[in-house]
């Protein structure tokens, strides 16, 4: 079980901060709040959280940059007080389908494996390899396949790969990914539940969580609202993927590890949207500070009152009163009270895929 998060030493304790569930940190995505690596540590230490989610730095991903800006940016890191929880990878993502040189993607991991261990993280997000013209069968074959061979590397490694539901053959479908698991039998691979993922593919993420919530490692936190044609990302809780439920029903299973935000309101590598500057930052520190009072919803008061009884907090100003009837009205399990997700099926997945806790061992 993760230890409950305090401030590092010289940082602000900030409120919502403070009324954390026990075993939760609260991070982010550091590039969805600039490109420069400067613009990253300002959003997280203005936030006044310890840990960051690591894909890109000036606009160049994790595994390409060069050794003597990738070692700086480790320095920077390090006296800013910043960990970091988990490297996003281009591993299988929507970029590389199922017919690319599967060459590329055993390289990068080659690389990370090395990086990670320089960022104190054992943990790397992973697709599965959108379809590319192939017959249903052969797609399925061929990431069962790419997928065992990048988990028994990552095993050899030390590392544990996080499956996010995004692009891929197991991206959208709770069967599938419980397939995956099942085939690969390996606890280096586990799954990263995005609860905003669902809205660009057409189906509501929260609906995966009775059959995958044991599996899962890593937390995004966005939101939306729209159709696949019409995405419209919005802050937390103000969209249509019930993330004050989902953290709460994760909270009920067990959960304890990372909530990491990813925004999408300025930075949408996939459609090829990337701002910078000051008000991209400063987006990004409002999305974290609606998290943190959204959170707080989900935590009793020290006096004992449910959460769902008191609006300390309240919605942020001006903005709309909550509707959610999850919003917080539940009071989550301790962490560690019993096994996570003994409730729940887990079909034809090894014991070896259910873990003790949401956070697999990371020194992040």
């Amino acid at each position: 079980m993760s230890p409950e998060p305090t401030p590092p030493a010289g940082r602000p304790d900030r409120p919502g901060s403070s009324r954390l569930p026990a075993g939760v940190r609260l991070a982010g995505i550091g590039d969805e709040a600039g490109a420069p690596l400067a613009a990253q540590i300002t959003a997280l230490t203005t936030l006044g959280w310890d840990t960051v989610e690591l894909r890109s730095v000036d606009g160049v991903a994790l595994a390409d940059l060069g050794e003597v800006r990738f070692e700086r940016m480790v320095r920077e890191l390090a006296a800013a007080g910043l960990s970091v929880t988990c490297v996003d990878s281009r591993i299988a993502n929507w970029a590389r389908p199922v017919t690319g040189d599967f060459t590329d993607d055993l390289r990068e991991l080659e690389i990370l494996a090395t990086r990670c261990t320089r960022l104190g993280t054992n943990r790397v997000r992973v697709m599965s390899y959108p379809n590319d013209g192939l017959p249903e069968a052969r797609w399925r074959a061929e990431v069962l396949a790419r997928m065992t061979e990048l988990t028994a590397r990552a095993e050899d490694a030390g590392l544990v790969l996080l499956h996010e539901n995004c692009a891929g053959w197991a991206g959208t479908r709770a069967d599938r990914m419980l397939e995956l698991l099942g085939h690969v039998d390996s606890p280096a691979l586990r799954l990263l539940f995005d609860i905003g993922n669902g809205v660009a593919y057409g189906y509501q993420a929260a609906d995966l969580l009775p059959d995958i919530a044991p599996y899962i490692a890593h937390v995004h936190v966005k939101d939306a609202v729209g159709t696949p044609d019409d995405v419209r990302y919005t802050l937390p809780g103000r969209g249509d993927c019930r993330v004050a439920e989902v953290l709460s029903r994760l909270l009920d299973h067990g959960y304890t590890g990372v909530w990491s935000i990813e925004p999408h309101l300025d930075v949408r590598p996939h459609e090829g949207v990337a701002a910078d500057g000051d008000a991209v930052t400063a987006a990004f520190v409002a999305y974290g500070r609606e998290l943190e009072r959204l959170v707080a919803g989900l935590v009793p008061a020290a006096d004992g009152t449910p959460a769902g009884d008191r609006a300390a907090d309240g919605p942020a100003s001006g903005g709309p009163a909550s509707d959610d009837p999850a919003g917080g009205g539940r009071r989550p399990a301790a962490p560690g009270a019993g096994a996570p997700g003994a409730d729940l099926p887990g079909a034809g997945v090894p014991a070896a895929h259910r873990p003790a806790t949401g956070d697999p061992g990371t020194a992040a």
